[in-house]
């Protein structure tokens, strides 16, 4: 097996992840430093990660780049990507319509830059079985031997770009479109003053649905300034086959609430969020 030189842009919580897949499969995974934060160093250097200074060293040195980016930055890394020498395979795994795939693969065919299309399901890739990478675009395959030894799991389903981001896009419209919609009917119900009653009820004859609805709002909070632009490429994919887009601009609406809890180092109250999403504030006469 040769060995895959692979960029990532950038090493988040989930990029990082990518890349150590990649180097548990025996390839060299690197960052670009410059503009980055401190987390984000030390992230790559716990894990191994090559450090390169600029995106243009990145692009001269390696011959794969993955990008790994909250949605409404996509088609600008990608774009960045275009104005620079680099000529292999660009694999973006963000949260992105299909449509949108469709338009970076434009880009990079114009920039004589092969592509790949790619939905990532599941939290980080730290453990077996709990992650998985999607890949559909004419390299897909060959993508998917970066990442052969795990712990992330990778899936090949078709040579079609835009298939692998359609699936990311379906699976978010339940498992974070409907979080969005819970959090919001239980700020209701608090404002109503049934609360209490609501969550009784839901707990009927054992059911655990009223704690498991309130430890995926706790659970989802901090990353609400993500899932936003989520939905809103979700509202965007449901659009173009004809569909309502109104649920999940909603969706994003309720995430854009939740921006102050951004990376919160400790899972914030039920009632202040609540609160936040209501537009109370604790100075309100």
């Amino acid at each position: 097996m040769s060995v895959t030189h692979i960029g990532f842009l950038h090493p988040g919580a989930m990029g990082v992840s990518l890349a150590a897949t990649a180097i548990n499969s025996g390839h060299i995974s690197y960052w670009a430093s410059s503009g980055r934060s401190q987390a984000t160093r030390h992230r790559a250097e716990t894990h191994g990660l090559l450090e390169l200074s600029t995106v243009e060293e990145l692009c001269e040195r390696c011959t794969l780049i993955v990008s790994v980016c909250p949605p409404h930055a996509a088609t600008n890394v990608a774009e960045t990507i275009c104005k620079t020498t680099f000529n292999g395979m660009f694999v973006d795994v963000n949260a992105i319509s299909p449509q949108r795939a469709q338009q970076i693969d434009q880009l990079m065919s114009g920039a004589g830059i092969d592509f790949v299309d790619g939905g990532i399901i599941g939290p980080p890739a730290w453990s077996p079985d709990k992650t998985r990478l999607y890949l559909s675009g004419p390299g897909a395959s060959q993508v998917s031997l970066c990442f052969r030894a795990g712990p992330l799991e990778v899936a090949v389903i078709g040579s079609e770009i835009g298939k692998a981001s359609a699936l990311k896009m379906c699976f978010a419209a339940n498992s974070k479109g409907t979080t969005a919609l819970l959090t919001a009917i239980m700020a209701a119900a608090e404002r109503l003053g049934v609360r209490q009653e609501l969550e009784n009820q839901w707990s009927l004859h054992g059911s655990d649905f009223s704690q498991n609805t309130i430890q995926r709002i706790l659970r989802a909070t901090p990353k609400g300034w993500r899932f936003a632009g989520e939905m809103e490429e979700i509202a965007s994919t449901f659009a173009d086959v004809g569909l309502p887009e109104g649920f999940h601009l909603a969706a994003a609406d309720i995430y854009k609430r939740l921006d102050k809890f951004k990376d919160a180092g400790q899972k914030p109250a039920l009632d202040d969020i609540f609160d936040t999403i209501l537009g109370d504030t604790s100075d309100e006469a």
